[in-house]
Parts: structure tokens; sequence; C-alpha cells
């Protein structure tokens, strides 16, 4: 099967670029459309039904955050759309905010990985089927101020509940948890409560709190990119 792909990127010489690196990577993937600002992208996904639109997180016409603002839009009008956001900003916030309506389906890269086509192209193979991807640099201002604290919020959790939050960082659901871990999933579901509690994320969206738990255990140890997975 080959994924339809909708790029949009300001710059035509990036553009042309990434398109490029998908053209030579594999032939089970096409670009059907590509746009220049966020007005063309909405129409180019009207018209094309792309299965994944990769899109630079600034763009016409505003050039703030256009392509977080997208995926938003796509989550409710097409969610069945993967997103691959490109970025040159590794700040945590612009991904919690890609990911605040729902990890499926998205995926957080920095531009630079475009030079290594066989990681765009795994993005956009994983968000196609309701994957999610994260950039393992966004984790790095994350081990900064984390460690300018005196101890790391996660060594208050115990052996098991940091067991829990690393299946949850590998983007297990609460079943695939308790499959793993041979607990029940009213078991599971105390765990991950006591977790959120002891890392003060209790307050928080169910989404948000799993993505941010994810962020500071990647903060705290040596991981490669995050695929979130379900996160349900």
């Amino acid at each position: 099967m080959t994924l339809r792909v909708a790029l949009a990127e300001d710059s035509f010489i990036v553009r042309e670029g990434i398109a490029q690196v998908l053209a030579d990577a594999h032939d089970d993937v096409a670009v059907v459309a590509r746009c220049e600002d966020m007005d063309s992208l909405l129409l180019a996904v009207e018209e094309e039904r792309p299965d994944v639109v990769v899109t630079d997180i600034r763009m016409p016409p505003t050039n703030t955050d256009e392509g977080i603002r997208l995926a938003a839009r796509l989550r409710d009008t097409h969610p069945a759309i993967g997103v691959v956001v490109l970025s040159n900003y590794a700040d945590p916030a612009y991904a919690l905010a890609l990911l605040e309506s729902g990890s499926e389906g998205r995926s957080y890269l920095l531009k630079e990985r475009v030079h290594d086509r066989s990681q765009l192209v795994s993005a956009i193979h994983t968000v196609a089927v309701g994957g999610s991807v994260m950039d393992p640099k966004i984790v790095e201002p994350l081990m900064r101020s984390r460690g300018r604290a005196e101890r790391s919020p996660l060594a208050e959790l115990t052996s098991r509940e940091l067991e829990v939050l690393a299946l949850i960082a590998q983007g297990m659901s609460n079943a695939a948890i308790a499959d793993t871990l041979v607990l029940t999933k009213r078991a599971v579901e105390k765990h991950i409560n006591s977790i959120f509690l002891k890392l003060n994320l209790s307050g928080a969206e169910d989404v948000s709190k799993r993505v941010k738990a994810t962020l500071m255990f990647l903060a705290q140890t040596d991981q490669p990119s995050v695929p979130f997975g379900s996160m349900v």
C-alpha cells in the first residue's frame, strides 16, 4: 500500500528537498501535494485526502504555530490522517501542545532528522497507523531543568511504579501493562494514579499526564525516541 503524503513547508528549497528525500526513500510513500502555507494545505487535504500530512511547525499566514493548530484541527475534521510536525525547536512545550488533543497519529521531529530519510519515513508509517513518535532531543531541556533540582520526583516512585512508568513510556495501554506485569487492570490503575500523584501531575488532563510522565522518565534515563502509542 502506498501512503499518500501532503507536504507543507513555506521555504521552496526545504519543501522540494523533503519531497526529494521521500521520493528517493521508498516506493510506498508518494507526495501528492506540496503546499507553502496553511490555507493551501487545508485545501489539499480536502482535495487529495492524504494518509499523512508532513508540515512545518511555522508557516504563513502568522508564522507562529500553524503546524500545531493544523494537527488539532485535523483531529476533529479528519481523525484518520496522521500528522508529522517538523520543527527547528527542541522545546517540550511545542511537543506537549501537539499532543494535547491526543497522541494517536502524531509525531514531532526536529528538521535535522530529515537528513536521515529512514527516520522521517518511519515516522510517516508510524502515524499512518495511529502511532506516535517523539524526537528524543525535546527531553534535553527537561534534563537540564531537573538537574537543578535537589532530587528527581522519580526517586519517590517504588520499583513497581517505575516498571509501570517504563511501560507507559513504551506507549502501552493499561491492559497491555497488566498483561506484561501479570497484574490486574485495577492494580495497574492504582499504580498509575500513585505515579501521577507523586509526579505532581494529578491535576492535568489524562493524555497530558501520560505524556508528561513519559517525558520526565526519559529525562532521567537514556532512552531512544518515544513511541507513545495509544496512551490509553
